[in-house]
């Protein structure tokens, strides 16, 4: 099936769970959200959460650095 993630299409197998697709991705899962269709998907759901044709996922990394 086809997903956008970040803006470029994807094709990604049947039935890929937000976890699956992580590990496609080769992310780590430590500091990272997920959006799906505009809704954040809480990453306690991801193992479950089943991924649909065409939507739309959007997946950003915590990057610290700076002073206060």
């Amino acid at each position: 099936m086809i997903i956008s993630i970040n803006g470029e299409s994807r094709d990604v197998p049947d039935n890929c769970s937000a976890q699956q697709l992580i590990a496609l991705l080769e992310i780590q899962n430590d500091k990272i959200a997920m959006e799906v269709n505009l809704e954040i998907i809480p990453r306690s759901t991801y193992s479950n959460f089943i991924l649909k044709n065409e939507d739309q996922v959007e997946i950003v990394r915590a990057i610290g650095g700076g002073k206060f």
